[in-house]
């Protein structure tokens, strides 16, 4: 039986990232990303909880892009942390759009991907 629930599709992105929340400010390592959320590696001994509102802050190669997304922790298991997406401004997501669609090769996927995410 196929356990997977997730409606997004999910790319494989190494990239270190900054993850902010009401309490602290830490260095993460982002391992996959999707239009609603990131899969992220967190140092040892963060203290991150599941629920914890935060701002994740992603800079690209170039150094001058930077994807930012707001939401909270979803779930944890040992250092890596699911964080969903529960804002994204207009400049975030077009860059996350087309990250994903050059990963992916498939523009009418990532069109489908948003037109499920703005209907929900």
């Amino acid at each position: 039986m196929n356990t997977e629930r997730r409606q997004f599709a999910r790319v494989a992105f190494d990239v270190k990232a900054e993850l902010i929340t009401t309490q602290t400010a830490l260095q993460a390592q982002v391992l996959d990303l999707s239009l609603k959320g990131a899969l992220l590696l967190l140092p040892s001994g963060s203290g991150a909880n599941v629920g914890t509102p935060c701002l994740l802050k992603i800079t690209l190669a170039d150094g001058e892009t930077t994807i930012s997304m707001a939401g909270e922790l979803a779930h944890m298991h040992d250092d890596r942390a699911g964080m969903l997406c529960r804002s994204i401004d207009i400049e975030s997501i077009t860059h996350l759009r087309r990250l994903i669609e050059m990963n992916l090769g498939d523009a009418s996927l990532v069109e489908r991907e948003l037109a499920a995410l703005f209907s929900a």
